[in-house]
């Protein structure tokens, strides 16, 4: 009868009605407060910093409400010296307020790098192990011999090279390598479509050479050349026209997408980065 009581009194009453209230306000106040820090709703494009200098990331990123973090940097011929090489997230991605944006700078002044041992290796894998080291596989030159892509001699700016030299982290050294005994061919791989590092990678893997690279008139800046697609290639890619081991390909970019052939060509203009979903 006690208990009954004291359920029903007014002080038991009066402290049961302060703690509803204060559960429903800390519930509130929690909600609001996830409310504004998550932005509940509220996203923005990830502006694009490749290509520029600090100053100006700093500025752009102060505009658009984000932050940033040089996390890396490295050494490339892709954009000036001292600015953004890549980003993360990618440009045109969808974030909240106060993002911060991670940053690869290219380096003001390159690091070196000692050359592998890379002769006796097959083409695969002397790449790999050059890309591991730094560096990159420049021209392929090939030489009558009895093992078919096997590393015969290494060079650097045309000049035979030793393993151990230093040279210029980044750098492209040209491979001098077996041809077999026989005439061997390959196929030109299919470009179209594709932007200028996929290409580069694709001629690689088919042991031919990058040859000239032009740009139409549509690409003015070095942004615009990051974005470029191949839309013609010399030799053309078909199963009957196979080519010796060794030679140029040649390719004309652009960013005109009603160059390309095919009718949904349109669509074809993507971001950075999206080249993997193009593969034939």
């Amino acid at each position: 009868m006690k208990f009954r009581q004291f359920i029903f009194s007014r002080i038991f009453l009066k402290h049961l009605l302060f703690a509803v209230i204060a559960a429903v306000v800390i519930v509130l106040g929690t909600l609001l407060w996830l409310h504004l820090y998550t932005y509940h709703g509220k996203s923005r494009p990830v502006p694009d910093l490749t290509a520029l200098t600090m100053d100006e990331v700093e500025e752009i990123v102060k505009k658009n409400k984000m932050r940033y973090v040089v996390f890396d940097s490295a050494y490339t011929d892709l954009v000036p010296r001292g600015t953004v090489y890549e980003q993360n997230p990618r440009p045109g991605t969808r974030v909240k307020k106060d993002r911060k944006i991670f940053l690869t700078m290219n380096a003001v002044l390159p690091d070196s790098v000692a050359v592998p041992n890379i002769i006796g290796n097959s083409l695969r894998q002397a790449r790999a192990i050059l890309e591991n080291n730094g560096l990159m596989v420049g021209k392929l030159n090939y030489y009558p011999d009895i093992a078919i892509n096997n590393v015969l001699r290494i060079k650097y700016h045309g000049q035979e090279i030793q393993p151990g030299k230093n040279v210029v982290k980044g750098s492209a050294i040209d491979l001098d390598l077996g041809q077999g005994l026989s005439n061997r061919k390959t196929i030109p791989p299919d470009l179209i479509a594709l932007r200028l590092e996929e290409a580069k990678r694709r001629i690689l893997n088919a042991s031919l050479n990058l040859g000239a690279v032009t740009y139409d008139e549509t690409v003015e800046t070095l942004k615009d050349s990051l974005q470029a697609f191949v839309w013609k290639q010399v030799p053309v890619h078909n199963e009957e026209n196979q080519v010796q081991l060794g030679t140029s390909v040649y390719v004309w970019l652009t960013l005109d997408s009603l160059l390309l052939p095919g009718k949904d060509t349109l669509d074809l203009n993507l971001p950075p980065g999206n080249e993997e979903n193009m593969d034939p």
